[in-house]
């Protein structure tokens, strides 16, 4: 309900890195072994070989951190931390050049990116002889060295004093570790790329082979001040360019604009390319490609994906009866073409407009960093509560407790009241996602703004069309029910499915806020029910209603608006708890239970995922499943994405979806299979039994 703002934390770890300042200011001229026992990523120096007359000589600063949880900094540590600082002491005419680095991670904290390291890794550094050296035996080389390790939650300003004898005899042999080292730095490309800033891009050409496999692309750049760290990167290919677009950083109207931009490609696996960008024209267009490397279907068949998709949230218990009701209204004695096909294009234009403002919403949230995907609305209780307020109030009314203008099946339409009949449709079908969303959805993410947006509309358009289609064609209209006594009496049923999905919504409230927050939730609606109970009563009395609604309802969302933020506290997940006792899903823990060596079964959900709770009771939570993987020695993992969960909207974004729910099936030694959004019974059985 009130997610952390990234800016208050970011300016915290500025505070925090302004009072570590002096510590990092301190002369580190201690002895190289007295710091590093109390320095928890520890370092050393190590030569590749002797030192030539006219040649370059590398060294090595290798970190090995005391413990899993420590970790380093690249060059440009991203949103929070701080790069490496060295002060070498060399002897005369010697040149150090720039510090080569392995292939950073993403780390993910509180909405900020880090580029880290994680384990051991080795900084190189290559330092030019002059041509006039003599070889006089051992020459002695130091360097004072400060860095920054942290964890996931404490950071810690370390330094040392590291010093070594570099020989001279041609002789000497390099360390056997050196290859090792040199591989991880990832090569520099031997051709320039061009890169092109706007107010709120960075836009960057690199010239790799078309051929070239992609993994999981993503671009490090070490410029400082020209991109946000922490929003999605879009990658297309055009020939044998690599076109990635990377939207800027906070206000830089003030910031002098670079000459050239520099960084690393990685390309998946550790593997990555260096890269050097000049300033000018950079290609547009090319074909999209996914984070995962694979090419985006073509753009028709995304918008046949969405359409479907749309369509098939018709059936869906929250927008059914809402769709059920509305179309039975069109067959109103005396109803006229002209007022259907009016109906019908208000009621498309109110679904598409929500649509399309969903999918803005959304994609602004991306540019600004915010890793979210599909019904991340959800994610936030007071959007839940609004929700059953809706839901609720839908409910009543097909009961008959009250009159709704545009639920009604007796009055006569107005383009008005359909509308914003199929805003409310709209709204109350993003819990719902289901079979065709998944890739369309999840190319919108990574398409330009203006082809994501006609996704959005599309599936907006898939989601109207049975009712377009009902007022616009009157032989469709001929086949529904004639009006008559049967009409009220489907009404009240349809308020079964509408009840239950409020009963769902009460429960969500108290997944995501607890006992006493669903409990201030129920409150507040029993007012809004009392309230609309009296506009009923007023309403078939012929006299004016809403004012009273007004005067009963006000008191018990005032009291709503204060004590439902007071009494919300966020709720641990209870996905593991489940007949298959997975796993909690980390990025950590996905790695070791792959590294095991057994088939390993991931799927993602979330307590407002209607689909996925059927997935779950039809598929998942099964004895007859638990079996089968404990026979076939299969890893369980779950993830729950109830509430926002920075690491699972990553691996979402990765595997080119939007939203849950998401099924992926590892074999030994193998890359995801993603399985379909709609599992049948056995599905999991079955690959199960194939590894035995």
């Amino acid at each position: 309900m009130f997610p952390p703002i990234r800016a208050f934390v970011a300016i915290l770890l500025l505070a925090a890195a302004a009072l570590c300042a002096p510590f990092l200011a301190v002369d580190a001229a201690w002895a190289q072994s007295d710091l590093n026992q109390s320095n928890n990523l520890e370092a050393k120096l190590v030569s590749d070989g002797p030192a030539r007359a006219g040649e370059t000589v590398t060294l090595a600063i290798v970190f090995d951190p005391v413990a899993p949880e420590w970790h380093g900094y690249w060059k440009n540590p991203g949103d929070a931390g701080l790069g490496m600082q060295l002060d070498w002491d060399l002897p005369s005419g010697w040149e150090v050049r720039d510090p080569l680095y392995p292939v950073p991670q993403q780390l993910m904290i509180a909405d900020l990116m880090n580029h880290i390291f994680e384990g051991e890794y080795a900084v190189l550094v290559p330092i030019k002889v002059p041509d006039d050296f003599t070889a006089r035996g051992s020459i002695p080389i130091s360097v004072k060295g400060q860095w920054l390790a942290c964890t996931d939650r404490i950071c810690v300003p370390e330094g040392a004093t590291l010093s070594m004898f570099l020989p001279s005899n041609p002789d000497a042999e390099s360390n056997p570790r050196f290859a090792e080292w040199r591989a991880a730095v990832p090569p520099l490309l031997d051709q320039t790329g061009t890169f092109a800033l706007t107010d709120a891009s960075l836009r960057i050409a690199i010239p790799i082979p078309a051929s070239m496999g992609l993994t999981q692309p993503h671009v490090f750049v070490a410029t400082e001040h020209v991109a946000d760290y922490a929003a999605q990167q879009r990658f297309a290919r055009k020939g044998d360019m690599l076109i990635v677009d990377i939207v800027r950083s906070g206000p830089h109207s003030d910031a002098a604009e670079p000459n050239s931009v520099e960084g690393i490609l990685a390309l998946g696996n550790g593997n990555g390319v260096r890269f050097t960008a000049q300033a000018g024209d950079v290609p547009s267009g090319g074909t999209p490609i996914a984070t995962d490397g694979r090419e985006l279907p073509p753009l028709h068949l995304l918008l046949l994906g969405a359409l479907a998709g749309g369509l098939l949230l018709n059936i869906m218990p929250c927008v059914f009866p809402i769709l059920s009701l509305k179309a039975i209204s069109l067959v109103r004695a005396g109803e006229s073409q002209a007022q259907a096909r009016r109906e019908g294009f208000a009621y498309t234009a109110g679904v598409v407009l929500a649509c399309i403002g969903l999918g803005a919403l959304l994609l602004a949230l991306r540019a600004a960093g915010e890793n979210v995907g599909w019904a991340f609305q959800l994610q936030e209780p007071n959007v839940v509560v609004t929700l059953l307020l809706l839901a609720v109030v839908i409910t009543v009314n097909l009961v008959g407790l009250f009159e709704l203008p545009s639920l009604s099946i007796t009055r006569k339409g107005e383009p008005a009241s359909a509308f914003a009949t199929g805003l409310l449709a709209a709204f109350v079908a993003t819990p719902c996602t289901g079979p065709f969303m998944a890739v369309a959805l999840g190319a919108a993410l990574l398409l330009p703004p203006i082809e994501a947006l006609l996704l959005f509309a599309v599936l907006g358009l898939g989601l109207a069309l049975p009712f377009l289609l009902i007022g616009c064609v009157p032989a469709l209209r001929a086949m529904l029910p004639k009006p008559g006594a049967w009409m009220e009496r489907f009404r009240k049923i349809m308020a079964i499915p509408m009840g239950l999905t409020a009963l769902a919504l009460i429960w969500l409230t108290k997944q995501l806020g607890g006992e006493g927050f669903a409990l201030f939730a129920l409150v507040v609606t029993f007012g809004v029910v009392m309230g609309l109970a009296v506009v009923g009563r007023l309403q078939r009395a012929g006299k004016l209603a809403w004012p009273a609604f007004g005067l009963i309802a006000a008191p018990f969302l005032v009291f709503g608006a204060f004590a439902l933020p007071s009494s919300y506290q966020p709720q641990e997940s209870n996905a593991a708890q489940s007949l298959l006792q997975p796993k909690v899903f980390s990025p950590a823990a996905l790695a070791t239970a792959r590294a095991s060596g057994q088939p390993v079964f991931v799927w993602f959900t979330a307590d407002w995922c209607v689909t996925c709770k059927v997935n779950e009771s039809v598929a998942i939570e099964r004895s007859a499943t638990r079996e089968a993987f404990d026979q076939a020695g299969v890893i369980a993992m779950v993830g729950d994405w109830t509430q926002r969960d920075t690491q699972i909207s990553q691996l979402l974004t990765d595997q080119g979806v939007a939203g849950v729910p998401l099924y992926l099936w590892y074999e030994p030694n193998a890359e995801a299979e993603t399985l379909p959004q709609v599992l049948t019974p056995d599905m999991l059985i079955e690959r199960a039994q194939r590894q035995r």
